[in-house]
């Protein structure tokens, strides 16, 4: 006879699971695998903040009859008496003209040189040749402005210079350009094409490196000219570089370069010279306006926002591409 005894056994609890330990964050992740890459980037960042954003604090002044002696939060406020003072001055409507015509002259004589020459280097095969095509053009950009400018005043000079001599030498007199005022934004923008053409064109150079060679092959698959590759490949993959390169400019159209403005600016071509940088320094420096030098000034910087927001939606729109 076989006995089975029964034992009460208590019951086994559930189990508890286990709490999983939290892992840290993306951002604090990143910090500790690339900590020394965001060391690096915090250099410029201090500098930014230092050099850039604190001194915007002192852009109050433009709403305010400032004194030195009283300081920036120490001068009377005076709100929009400095704009509508800027507003109302006869010059202002001069000024704004000639910086739009020679930012924007700038702009669309210098934008497609380099798209152009750096798809001409592209499809020569002779790399000795475009090596040196390469550094003549690119070695301008690296010559200082006020170096420019005495060989430009050096070229176009009546009695010294080498066009000045050509004209004489032709029967043309002594024509000195530089005081002609209609001649002005045509020799700052061909300085400018000289400085800056070679060194934009690495850009779109590098661009193109980057493209698939399998496109290429295709397209010669295809029977594809030259021409057509250019077209269908080439330009392709330059636009979205191209159309970042477009909204920056027409963004630092009011932001023009004050250097090379000023130092061939002369009485006989002020007209057409004078644009809004040349006169904030005259007015604010010069002049010891600093109010009304501010007032420019920040008049320029929400005008040039104002283009780099409006350029930057319409590129979205329609090309797809743009910096936001």
């Amino acid at each position: 006879m076989t006995l089975s005894v029964e034992h009460d056994l208590p019951a086994t609890p559930a189990e508890t699971p286990a709490i999983a330990p939290r892992r840290p964050s993306r951002l604090v992740r990143s910090l500790r695998r690339y900590w020394q890459l965001y060391l690096l980037l915090l250099i410029p960042i201090i500098w930014f903040i230092v050099f850039r954003y604190i001194p915007m604090a002192n852009a109050v002044i433009a709403f305010k009859n400032y004194n030195p002696i009283d300081g920036v939060w120490g001068s009377p406020w005076v709100g929009l008496d400095n704009f509508a003072n800027l507003f109302r001055n006869p010059v202002f409507p001069r000024l704004v003209g000639n910086t739009f015509l020679l930012a924007g002259y700038t702009l669309i004589a210098s934008f497609p040189l380099p798209i152009i020459l750096a798809l001409a280097l592209n499809e020569v095969r002779l790399r000795f040749f475009t090596r040196t095509v390469q550094l003549v053009t690119y070695a301008p950009y690296f010559i200082s402005t006020v170096v420019v400018v005495s060989m430009t005043i050096l070229l176009l000079s009546p009695r010294v210079g080498l066009l000045g001599r050509t004209f004489s030498f032709f029967g043309a007199g002594q024509v000195d350009l530089l005081a002609d005022a209609d001649f002005f934004r045509h020799i700052y923008v061909a300085t400018d094409i000289w400085t800056t053409t070679g060194y934009s064109a690495v850009i779109y150079l590098a661009a193109l490196a980057s493209v698939d060679t399998s496109l290429y092959e295709a397209a010669k698959i295809d029977g594809a000219t030259r021409l057509q590759k250019i077209w269908n490949v080439d330009i392709p993959a330059l636009l979205p570089t191209a159309t970042i390169i477009l909204i920056l400019g027409v963004g630092n159209i009011m932001a023009i370069g004050f250097e090379k403005a000023f130092l061939l600016q002369n009485a006989l071509n002020l007209s057409t010279s004078e644009i809004i940088p040349t006169y904030v320094y005259k007015t604010g420096i010069l002049n010891a306006n600093f109010s009304l030098g501010a007032t420019i000034g920040l008049f320029n910087a929400l005008i040039s926002l104002v283009l780099l927001v409006v350029v930057n939606g319409v590129s979205k729109r329609v090309t797809g591409n743009g910096l936001w």
